[in-house]
C-alpha cells in the first residue's frame, strides 16, 4: 500500500485519485506502478480516462485483473533549471569568476550562486528561491553564453536544521609524565698536562682579490615576474581606447583656470549646504555644470558622427558621463539630463555612484549612453594629461591638480593662486579647433567667476 505522503505526491503532480477498492504497489522499477483489481468488463466505461495509461495483464489476456502504469503517477523532483540571464543589449556571453557555493549546497532567496564578469561590470547570479544547488554547468575561467543553463535548483530540498553547534568538548590534560632522573655523570679520569704549543707562524696577506662579474650579478638580488589573466573589464577598456586612437582624430587643447574664487564660495556654504541637502560640496558639480552650460553654447562638442549614414547627430540634451574608478578598473558612469539637475542633485548622484563602484554594484544601465565625459585625474595627483575620448563620444575634459601657483593679477601685481590646468581633447573629424577652445574657454570662465552659472553667462 502507497504510504499517504506518496499519494500526496502523486495527487500534486496530476494523477488520479483512485477508489479504495484499488490497491497499490511499487514495482522495482523508477516509476509508480498502480495495480487494480477493477473487473475487466469495466475497460470499456473508463477507458478514455486511461488513454495516456501503459496497460500490463497479470497472466494472460482471460485475467479478471490487470495492473498500469500512467505516466501522471510518476513522481519527479521539482528541479529548476536556471540559464545565464540577459544582462544587456551588446553583451552576448560572460566569464565565470568566482562561484560561491558547491553542489549540494543549500540557498536562500536572492543568495549569490554564480559571478559573472562581462565588458562592463560583474553580475551577481542570485537564486530566485529557496533550495538545494543539483549542479553548476562551468567552472572559473568559463564562458558561458546569454541563456545557456547555468546551474540546477532543487526547489524542493528541506533547509538545513538550525541550532547552535555543540560546544566544544575540552580534552583534559593528560599528566605529564614524572620527568626521569638526569643520571650522574661519571668523573672524568684526570688527564696529563700536555706540553706547551709553539706559537703559530704569521699569518701570510690574502692574494688581492680579482673582479668577479658573476658574484656581483648574484648578489643584486632576484629578478621574478608574475603572470595574472586580464578580466574581461580590462580586455574591453583596452580594445575601446586603441579603437579609439584608431578612429578619432583626436587633438588635446589646454586652459588654465583660476579656483581662488569657487574655492572661497565652497569654504563659505559648505557647511550650510551640506546642512540643507545631506550631501558634501565638492568640485564636481560646478564642473558639470559648467561644462553642461558649455555644451549648449557649442552644440558640436556634444554631438558625434554615425558613420554607417555618413551623418552627425546632434543631442539637444547633456548626459555627461564621470569617470570613476573602481577596484575592477575605470568605469564611467553616466549623469543623465544634467541641464536639469541642481548642484546637490549632481554631489549626490555622483556619491551614489561612487558607493556603488566601491561595492561593484553599478548596472550596466548605470553606465550605457553619455554625450561627454570628465575625467578627474586632479585626485591622484596628475599635473596635466591628455585624456582619451569615450566613443561614440567627441570630446572628453581633463581635470588635473590644483596647485599654488605665482600668476599676475589684472593690476599686473604677481600674487600665489590656487590653478588647475584643463585639457580638452576632441574628435578634429567634426570638431574644429575654434569650437574646441571656444568651448574649453568658456568652462574656465564659468569655474574662474561661477556667477556666470547664476546669470547664465
Amino acid at each position: 500500500m502507497l504510504s499517504s505522503s506518496i499519494l500526496r505526491a502523486a495527487a500534486r503532480n496530476g494523477s488520479r485519485r483512485y477508489s479504495s477498492q484499488w490497491t497499490s504497489s511499487i514495482l522495482p522499477s523508477s516509476s509508480a506502478v498502480v495495480t487494480s483489481s477493477m473487473p475487466l468488463q469495466q475497460k470499456n466505461d473508463r477507458n478514455n480516462k486511461t488513454s495516456q495509461s501503459y496497460y500490463q495483464y497479470n497472466g494472460n489476456s482471460s485475467s479478471s485483473s490487470r495492473s498500469y502504469t500512467t505516466k501522471s503517477s510518476i513522481l519527479q523532483m521539482p528541479i529548476k533549471t536556471i540559464d545565464v540571464p540577459t544582462m544587456g543589449d551588446s553583451i552576448t556571453e560572460g566569464t565565470i569568476v568566482d562561484i560561491p557555493v558547491a553542489p549540494g549546497d543549500y540557498v536562500n532567496v536572492d543568495d549569490v550562486v554564480i559571478v559573472l564578469e562581462t565588458d562592463k561590470v560583474s553580475v551577481d547570479i542570485r537564486a530566485s528561491e529557496d533550495g538545494a544547488v543539483v549542479e553548476i554547468y562551468g567552472e572559473v575561467d568559463d564562458v558561458v553564453e546569454v541563456g545557456s543553463a547555468l546551474y540546477r535548483l532543487d526547489t524542493d530540498a528541506e533547509a538545513p536544521a538550525g541550532g547552535g553547534e555543540a560546544p566544544n568538548a575540552v580534552e583534559a590534560p593528560t599528566p605529564a609524565a614524572a620527568a626521569a632522573p638526569e643520571p650522574v655523570a661519571a668523573a672524568a679520569p684526570v688527564a696529563p698536562v700536555a706540553p706547551p704549543t709553539p706559537p703559530p707562524p704569521a699569518a701570510t696577506p690574502p692574494p688581492p682579490s680579482t673582479l668577479n662579474v658573476e658574484s656581483i650579478t648574484t648578489t643584486l638580488g632576484t629578478r621574478p615576474e608574475r603572470r595574472s589573466k586580464m578580466s574581461r573589464m580590462r580586455q574591453r577598456v583596452a580594445s575601446r581606447l586603441k579603437e579609439s586612437q584608431n578612429t578619432a582624430a583626436m587633438l588635446t587643447t589646454f586652459q588654465e583656470v583660476d579656483m581662488g574664487n569657487f574655492m572661497e564660495m565652497r569654504v563659505r556654504h559648505k557647511d550650510e549646504f551640506e546642512k540643507k541637502h545631506g550631501v558634501k560640496l565638492g568640485f564636481m558639480s560646478v564642473f558639470v555644470k559648467a561644462c553642461t552650460s558649455a555644451l549648449q553654447e557649442v552644440p558640436a562638442i556634444n554631438a558625434y558622427i554615425d558613420d554607417e549614414a555618413k551623418e552627425i547627430v546632434y543631442r539637444d540634451y547633456c548626459d555627461v558621463s564621470v569617470a570613476v574608478a573602481s577596484p575592477n578598473g575605470l568605469v564611467v558612469p553616466v549623469l543623465r539630463n544634467t541641464e536639469y539637475m541642481s548642484f546637490a542633485d549632481v554631489e549626490r548622484t555622483i556619491a551614489l555612484f561612487g558607493k556603488k563602484a566601491r561595492e561593484g554594484s553599478l548596472s550596466l544601465d548605470d553606465m550605457t549612453g553619455g554625450t561627454f565625459t570628465i575625467s578627474n585625474g586632479g585626485v591622484f595627483g596628475s599635473l596635466m594629461g591628455t585624456p582619451i575620448i569615450n566613443q561614440p563620444q567627441s570630446a572628453i575634459l581633463g581635470m588635473h591638480a590644483t596647485k599654488m601657483r605665482a600668476v599676475v593679477d589684472e593690476k599686473g601685481n604677481v600674487v600665489a593662486r590656487p590653478m588647475m590646468y584643463l585639457a580638452l581633447t576632441y574628435d578634429h573629424r567634426l570638431i574644429d579647433g575654434r569650437e574646441g577652445v571656444t568651448f574649453l574657454k568658456s568652462v574656465a570662465d564659468k569655474i574662474t567667476d561661477p556667477s556666470r552659472l547664476v546669470f547664465d553667462i
